[in-house]
């Protein structure tokens, strides 16, 4: 019910604190299962100061609109384009859906229909529905990457576009993303990749050493990207990216919005107003840690998932799904219900619902939360 009479702050204050006492916390080291993080304290301090920021009005922000260009084609630089056409925007799902609705709408073809892995994120689903868009799912090799040969054979007249994945949400699995590109540039298609966990991975773990295919506009074939500064960038959310290669694309999916105060001004956008500030945060931060920076946040983290995933092979009763390709290790059980429940009831922040439970180890997940994570584990396996 609307209030009558407003409380004092204080007052506020503290029924949110009782209210929110459900949460899980990214600091408590309980929250294992989420691809985001807790925002890193400078890109909290940029957002609390630019928060009144409305990108979705650049001409009363202009300042703030240039910077989102800047940080743009910072993102394309860091994906092997000098320069990039796109937008920060709320997430992977609204990045996933505008590169659909620009292959869609440049194809122009009745009934069209997307190929995409098996292993593909569900905002496609929701892109599908929202844009009249058939897809047409690929199987998966038994490493859990796209088969090309299948998506070879599921190209009609009606294809327009693939999409191939690059993190895959429940493995962290890279597909064959140059063959994909080869067969894209075959048969006259665009390729999306969604890279929107990858993207603040792979550049780093590649300069790292670590033997990760490419995947990025390096890639003749490839022509956007999502990309997530939200997840391993730790930008405060919402803060995703979506960079295509050619203006085109954008051009495709821009819609006039004439009684903004900037004049005759295009928005390509899902959403019409939207924060700047967490696309200021986005340049903020890739300026403040440089490239240097996220190397070593990412070096860290892929060597403990690789310390995580040899200690995961020495409980009875689990086993690993696959060697972890990224920062992401997910595991089996026999009794993965049983398992689940008890991990859910000792507070622990998972999920089983693909049939395995998949452990990310963010920026905010240290060793000694793996620790009490797999004491824990030994402790309810034995028991089951």
């Amino acid at each position: 019910m609307f209030p009558e009479k407003g409380a004092s702050e204080e007052e506020v204050l503290r029924e949110l604190e009782e209210k929110t006492m459900e949460d899980l916390t990214f600091d408590s080291g309980k929250i294992l299962g989420s691809m985001c993080t807790y925002p890193h304290p400078f890109a909290v301090k940029v957002v609390m100061k630019y928060i009144d920021r409305n990108l979705g009005d650049p001409g009363l922000h202009v300042g703030s609109q240039k910077i989102e260009k800047e940080a743009v084609d910072i993102l394309a630089s860091l994906l092997g384009l000098e320069k990039g056409y796109g937008h920060i925007v709320s997430g992977g799902t609204e990045a996933n859906i505008l590169a659909v609705r620009a292959m869609r709408n440049i194809a122009g073809v009745e009934k069209p229909e997307l190929i995409l892995p098996e292993s593909a994120h569900f905002s496609f689903i929701k892109a599908a529905e929202m844009l009249g868009v058939k897809l047409v799912w690929a199987e998966l090799n038994d490493d859990y990457t796209v088969n090309v040969k299948d998506v070879e054979e599921k190209i009609t007249d009606r294809t327009i576009g693939i999409v191939g994945i690059a993190g895959t949400t429940g493995l962290g699995v890279v597909d064959d993303i140059p063959a994909l590109s080869d067969l894209a540039i075959d048969y006259g298609l665009p390729l999306h990749v969604d890279a929107a966990f990858g993207g603040f991975v792979i550049p780093f773990a590649k300069a790292l050493g670590y033997e990760i295919p490419d995947f990025d506009f390096r890639l003749k074939g490839v022509k956007s990207i999502t990309i997530d500064p939200h997840k391993m960038g730790m930008v405060p959310i919402p803060a995703g990216g979506i960079i295509f290669r050619e203006k085109k694309f954008l051009d495709s999916i821009s819609v006039l919005a004439p009684y903004l105060a900037g004049g005759k001004i295009w928005q390509a956008t899902i959403t019409g107003t939207r924060p700047g500030a967490n696309a200021l945060a986005v340049w903020a931060m890739i300026k403040h840690l440089g490239f240097e920076g996220y190397k070593e946040i990412v070096k860290e983290k892929m060597e403990l998932a690789r310390w995580f995933a040899s200690e995961l092979k020495k409980i009875p009763g689990v086993y690993l799904i696959r060697e972890p390709v990224l920062n992401i290790v997910s595991f089996g059980s026999e009794k993965l219900e049983e398992l689940e429940e008890e991990l859910k009831a000792m507070g622990w922040g998972i999920s089983a619902h693909r049939g395995y439970i998949r452990i990310v180890v963010m920026p905010h997940v240290k060793r000694e939360h793996l620790e009490a994570f797999l004491g824990d584990l030994k402790k309810i396996s034995k028991r089951l």
